[in-house]
């Protein structure tokens, strides 16, 4: 199975996430036989985050987005969206549901040509009854100014610009103000200074609490959102992996996620012991752990603080396969760790000697470090 994004689980439905997918599977019948276009899909959203999703063309990008929006349905598996399971509803009650909880932006700004730009942004508000009648207009106009294109409302699309029929495109997502923008490609053809002026608009939006999903193949803007899910060949790959060793390719990256075992820790539970035999290479998902040095007659000294994204047991594998220190979670909160055992991470370096070198570099980094620390506590 996929490794889903750490989130504590919670039963009350005002905690739940504000998008959960629960193993999601799509398949499409083509005429060699089933394609597997999302594979055991686990993702979680939290209401007032800003996520992007990259991958390859053919990845699943599109299948992934069309399960959230309605637009497609999961083979198995469950799609919740604000509180409601998407996966079941009929076809009357999706589109009503749709325009009232989800913004959608397309790479192509969809608007209508022949109706003025307000109009443009009233449409949502029409279809779906938000508003009274005698409002529309004005919240139309406020969306406007929101996006610095007022002065330009009672124009057909096509005398604005691309950046402006985008800012357009993100006013008639809000409309109806809807939790949830979802992006698609939305700077794809835009030009950097246009694209960034976009990108600024999301942010203020996430500030005033919204949840926005953009796809992009852009992995610098990716890397400024709160955080990014990458997926290959309809999975997802975990992020932390990602993140800790990011110069595997994203086959690479999958099957390190389909290798890695999550495991959780109570605050301040001992994870690893000084002395004992290595075997595993961690990474840190949820939380902070202590790496720990003895003093002789004094108490223990907590030497380093990992928090989501760090890794230890790369030095073991490196040098002596004997735990150099001890690991406990942090006493601030609980801890989960992904761990991946020493043949799979060899595996896995034999295909990438350019993260081998990394790891290697690491673990002679923080060998030094240790000795340095005995030094001064001895």
């Amino acid at each position: 199975m996929a490794i889903s994004f750490f989130k504590p689980k919670a039963d009350a439905v005002e905690n739940r996430p504000m998008i959960d997918l629960r193993s999601v599977n799509k398949f499409y019948k083509t005429a060699v036989g089933d394609y597997h276009a999302l594979s055991d899909v686990d993702l979680q959203i939290d209401a007032g985050e800003f996520v992007s999703i990259i991958g390859k063309s053919g990845s699943g990008k599109t299948t992934l987005l069309n399960m959230i929006t309605g637009i497609d349905r999961p083979t198995n598996g469950e799609v919740w969206v604000n509180g409601t399971g998407v996966h079941g509803l009929n076809e009357n009650r999706m589109a009503r549901w749709r325009g009232k909880n989800l913004g959608i932006v397309f790479q192509f700004f969809q608007l209508l040509p022949m109706i003025s730009v307000i109009e443009n942004i009233m449409l949502p508000m029409d279809f779906c009854r938000t508003y009274p009648m005698h409002e529309r207009r004005k919240r139309a106009m406020d969306l406007l100014e929101l996006v610095e294109l007022a002065d330009h409302a009672h124009k057909l699309p096509t005398a604005l610009s691309g950046g402006q029929q985008q800012r357009v495109a993100i006013a008639r997502a809000l409309a109806n103000d809807p939790p949830v923008v979802i992006a698609d490609e939305p700077t794809g053809n835009l030009d950097s200074k246009t694209a960034e002026s976009v990108f600024a608009l999301f942010n203020d939006l996430v500030a005033k609490g919204k949840t926005i999903i953009i796809v992009t193949h852009d992995s610098g803007l990716a890397k400024r959102t709160h955080r990014t899910a990458l997926i290959a060949d309809g999975e997802i790959v975990n992020e932390y992996v990602a993140k800790a060793m990011p110069t595997l390719t994203h086959n690479q990256l999958l099957q390190a996620s389909k290798s890695a075992k999550a495991h959780n820790y109570e605050a301040g539970a001992m994870i690893l012991s000084e002395g004992t035999n290595a075997e595993t290479f961690y990474i840190v998902t949820h939380g902070t752990v202590e790496v720990i040095l003895p003093r002789p007659n004094q108490s223990d000294v907590v030497a380093l603080q990992l928090g989501p994204g760090k890794v230890f047991g790369e030095m073991e594998f490196f040098h002596e396969k004997k735990h150099r220190a001890s690991i406990r979670a942090s006493e601030s909160g609980a801890v989960e760790v992904l761990a991946i055992s020493y043949d799979q991470l060899a595996e896995l370096l034999e295909q990438s000697e350019v993260t081998r070198e990394a790891l290697q570099q690491m673990a002679d980094k923080h060998n030094g470090e240790n000795l340095s620390w005995r030094g001064v506590s001895s």
